[in-house]
């Protein structure tokens, strides 16, 4: 029986890249050139670090637009409001979201079974499978969650016949 996965996942390679571009730009930036400007990525988050919350401003804008260029989606990337103490120094975290969250694995398989699809749909590991009895119908979910937006990012991979 045919089926396939939906996925939200950001592709880390693709962050490692971003981050990398982002610290060269940061080097040769004449505004930062002075600044004390820091990059940290964890495993599921950035720390952006700063010396004060212009800079801060400017490597956020640095980041963020090296991660649309190499097609991160911006939508799994959730930014946290700064904090700035009292010295001046800045800081914020970007978290990484990856995997599809409970109420938006149910807010997708609701819109799947209410345009009547012949289809099955079931959260699997924060992943949705759909599995159906025709490529054709499965094919034409996959065409009806792309012309939707739910507010993550929507990847579908391991299509098998």
């Amino acid at each position: 029986m045919p089926s396939f996965d939906i996925v939200s996942e950001v592709d880390t390679q693709e962050l490692d890249n971003a981050i990398n571009q982002a610290r060269k730009e940061i080097a040769t930036r004449f505004d930062l050139k002075n600044a004390k400007t820091e990059i940290i990525p964890e495993k599921d988050k950035i720390t952006l670090v700063a010396d004060d919350a212009a800079h801060l401003k400017a490597l956020r804008e640095i980041v963020v637009g090296r991660f649309s260029r190499r097609g991160v989606d911006l939508r799994n990337i959730e930014q946290d409001e700064p904090a700035i103490s009292s010295v001046g120094h800045a800081r914020q975290e970007l978290k990484i979201k990856q995997g599809l969250e409970g109420d938006k694995a149910k807010e997708i398989i609701q819109a799947i079974k209410s345009q009547g699809f012949k289809v099955q749909s079931q959260l699997q590991d924060r992943q949705i499978r759909v599995t159906g009895k025709k490529k054709d119908e499965l094919q034409a979910v996959i065409q009806f969650l792309r012309s939707r937006d739910f507010g993550v990012a929507t990847n579908f991979k391991n299509f098998r016949e």
